[in-house]
């Protein structure tokens, strides 16, 4: 049975058919035994995707609105942390996101409007070098995302995607690297050494898009919360990218790394069991 039960997939199997007894009239207590059995292994992202799997299948929106109410009760989770973790301060996916404000409020606020007056012959050289040098800060992005992220989704079998973005990645450091040495150097006329600066920032907000509208929905669909919680515990290893995480990213579960709670699944002196997704009251 354990073995069965650290199976992902019969383990969403099986806490869709609990929260669907629960919403058809089943009390807490009538489902407690199977889920402190199942909850060890629970995230708010399986819950996600539980979720979006019985509308797959059919079930209305409205429902599993109403849905949530149950089960919001049950895991002590707030709705938004359920469906919008990325919106949690110092989860990783706010943090690349975060990162790559800071990059296009650089791009738009001084590498473009030095890029014209580098056309009009003014003198921004350093300016630009300096603007050069806080774009080479998108290696620890990029970093994170390739060394931390991508070994998950290839572990789920999504293997094209990360390999076709690590190359799109590294030819972007190189024009980072070409673009410096061509306005340290100024070998080429301004007007080229501009339009490759112009190119790169192409590149840059072609990447930009590609994150946030397809790798960073993939992820959040794919890696489970436990996943998410080791990038972030390694991301500061790697570095970050012009700005930091906003804070530090505390799921609304036990903390596992404290040793001194109580187990999952025991009651304390205030008469409450702690579960991975949060808390309940025994008499609830």
């Amino acid at each position: 049975m354990s073995e069965l039960i650290n199976n992902r997939e019969y383990r969403q199997k099986v806490l869709k058919e609990l929260i669907m007894e629960l919403h058809n009239g089943k009390t807490v207590e009538e489902v407690r035994e199977r889920f402190q059995e199942l909850i060890k292994g629970v995230s708010t992202a399986e819950i996600s995707q539980m979720e979006a799997q019985l509308i797959k299948e059919g079930m209305k929106v409205e429902e599993i609105q109403r849905l949530c109410d149950v089960h919001a009760a049950v895991f002590k989770g707030s709705i938004e942390e359920i469906h919008h973790p990325e919106q949690s301060p110092g989860h990783p996916i706010h943090t690349f996101k975060r990162e790559n404000e800071a990059v296009k409020s650089l791009i738009d606020n001084e590498l473009k409007p030095n890029i014209e007056k580098y056309k009009n012959n003014e003198d921004v050289k350093y300016s630009l070098l300096e603007n050069i040098n806080l774009l080479w800060d998108l290696d620890k992005h990029y970093s994170r995302k390739e060394n931390l992220v991508f070994p998950y989704l290839e572990k789920y079998g999504i293997t094209a995607p990360p390999k076709v973005m690590w190359g799109v990645d590294d030819e972007i450091r190189e024009d980072i690297k070409a673009c410096k040495i061509a306005v340290s150097e100024e070998k080429e006329a301004r007007s080229k050494i501009a339009q490759m600066l112009e190119n790169l920032i192409n590149r840059i907000e072609e990447m930009i898009y590609k994150e946030e509208n397809i790798l960073f929905p993939m992820c959040l669909d794919t890696l489970t919360e436990d996943e998410w919680l080791k990038i972030e515990a390694e991301s500061g290893e790697i570095g970050y990218c012009i700005t930091e995480p906003a804070g530090k990213w505390k799921p609304l579960r036990v903390n596992v790394e404290n040793k001194e709670e109580k187990k999952l699944g025991e009651e304390d002196d205030k008469g409450y069991i702690k579960f991975e997704t949060g808390i309940l009251k025994v008499n609830e």
